[in-house]
Protein backbone atom coordinates (compact mmCIF):
# COMPACT_ATOMS: atom_id res chain seq x y z
CA UNK A 1 0.00 0.00 0.00
CA UNK A 2 1.28 3.47 -0.92
CA UNK A 3 2.13 5.94 1.81
CA UNK A 4 0.07 9.10 2.19
CA UNK A 5 1.75 12.42 2.81
CA UNK A 6 0.25 15.71 3.91
CA UNK A 7 2.39 17.63 1.41
CA UNK A 8 2.07 17.29 -2.35
CA UNK A 9 3.47 18.45 -5.68
CA UNK A 10 3.24 22.23 -6.11
CA UNK A 11 3.38 23.04 -2.36
CA UNK A 12 5.78 25.72 -1.07
CA UNK A 13 8.14 24.11 1.45
CA UNK A 14 11.18 25.00 3.54
CA UNK A 15 14.13 22.68 4.18
CA UNK A 16 14.45 22.06 7.94
CA UNK A 17 17.57 19.83 7.98
CA UNK A 18 20.74 19.22 5.97
CA UNK A 19 23.14 21.35 3.95
CA UNK A 20 20.33 23.44 2.42
CA UNK A 21 18.56 24.17 5.73
CA UNK A 22 16.46 27.33 5.51
CA UNK A 23 16.05 27.32 1.73
CA UNK A 24 12.53 27.60 0.31
CA UNK A 25 11.10 26.19 -2.89
CA UNK A 26 8.24 24.47 -4.65
CA UNK A 27 7.89 20.68 -4.77
CA UNK A 28 8.57 19.59 -8.35
CA UNK A 29 8.28 15.82 -7.90
CA UNK A 30 7.13 13.36 -5.23
CA UNK A 31 8.92 9.99 -5.07
CA UNK A 32 6.39 8.25 -2.83
CA UNK A 33 7.94 4.75 -2.95
CA UNK A 34 11.28 6.14 -1.69
CA UNK A 35 9.71 8.73 0.71
CA UNK A 36 11.54 11.55 -1.07
CA UNK A 37 10.74 14.89 -2.71
CA UNK A 38 12.49 17.04 -5.32
CA UNK A 39 12.37 20.75 -4.45
CA UNK A 40 12.98 23.49 -7.02
CA UNK A 41 16.41 25.14 -6.57
CA UNK A 42 17.38 23.03 -3.54
CA UNK A 43 19.99 20.24 -3.13
CA UNK A 44 21.78 20.97 -6.42
CA UNK A 45 24.23 18.30 -7.61
CA UNK A 46 26.57 18.11 -10.62
CA UNK A 47 26.31 15.16 -12.99
CA UNK A 48 28.85 14.31 -15.68
CA UNK A 49 26.91 13.31 -18.79
CA UNK A 50 27.98 11.65 -22.03
CA UNK A 51 27.03 13.32 -25.29
CA UNK A 52 23.62 12.07 -26.47
CA UNK A 53 20.94 13.07 -28.98
CA UNK A 54 19.19 15.17 -26.34
CA UNK A 55 22.42 16.78 -25.14
CA UNK A 56 24.96 16.57 -28.03
CA UNK A 57 27.55 18.62 -26.11
CA UNK A 58 27.61 16.43 -22.97
CA UNK A 59 29.61 17.82 -20.06
CA UNK A 60 28.68 18.73 -16.49
CA UNK A 61 24.98 19.28 -15.82
CA UNK A 62 23.65 20.77 -12.58
CA UNK A 63 20.28 19.45 -11.39
CA UNK A 64 18.19 19.05 -8.24
CA UNK A 65 18.55 15.83 -6.25
CA UNK A 66 15.84 14.46 -3.99
CA UNK A 67 15.50 15.10 -0.24
CA UNK A 68 13.87 12.88 2.34
CA UNK A 69 10.30 13.99 3.01
CA UNK A 70 11.06 14.39 6.74
CA UNK A 71 13.58 17.15 5.95
CA UNK A 72 10.99 19.51 4.46
CA UNK A 73 8.05 21.28 6.05
CA UNK A 74 5.16 23.16 4.48
CA UNK A 75 5.22 26.97 4.57
CA UNK A 76 2.35 28.75 6.29
CA UNK A 77 0.47 30.79 3.62
CA UNK A 78 -0.10 33.63 6.13
CA UNK A 79 3.26 34.03 7.92
CA UNK A 80 5.71 32.22 5.61
CA UNK A 81 7.03 30.15 8.52
CA UNK A 82 7.15 26.33 8.71
CA UNK A 83 3.93 24.66 9.82
CA UNK A 84 2.39 21.26 10.31
CA UNK A 85 -0.65 20.25 8.26
CA UNK A 86 -4.09 19.34 9.56
CA UNK A 87 -7.43 18.60 7.96
CA UNK A 88 -10.82 20.23 8.41
CA UNK A 89 -14.23 19.77 6.84
CA UNK A 90 -15.32 22.76 4.74
CA UNK A 91 -18.96 21.92 4.11
CA UNK A 92 -18.81 18.66 2.13
CA UNK A 93 -15.10 19.00 1.26
CA UNK A 94 -12.11 17.92 3.35
CA UNK A 95 -9.42 20.64 3.13
CA UNK A 96 -5.82 20.92 4.31
CA UNK A 97 -5.20 23.51 7.00
CA UNK A 98 -1.98 25.11 8.31
CA UNK A 99 -1.74 24.31 12.03
CA UNK A 100 0.18 27.53 12.79
CA UNK A 101 -2.43 29.98 11.50
CA UNK A 102 -5.51 27.89 10.72
CA UNK A 103 -5.35 29.14 7.10
CA UNK A 104 -6.67 26.83 4.35
CA UNK A 105 -3.88 25.55 2.05
CA UNK A 106 -4.58 25.86 -1.69
CA UNK A 107 -4.17 22.83 -3.91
Amino acid sequence: MAKKYKIKKGDEVIVIAGKDKGKKGKIVKMLIAESRVVVEGVNKVKRHTKPSQVNPQGGIVEKEASLHVSNVQLLDPKSGKPTRVGYKMDGERKVRVARRSGEVING
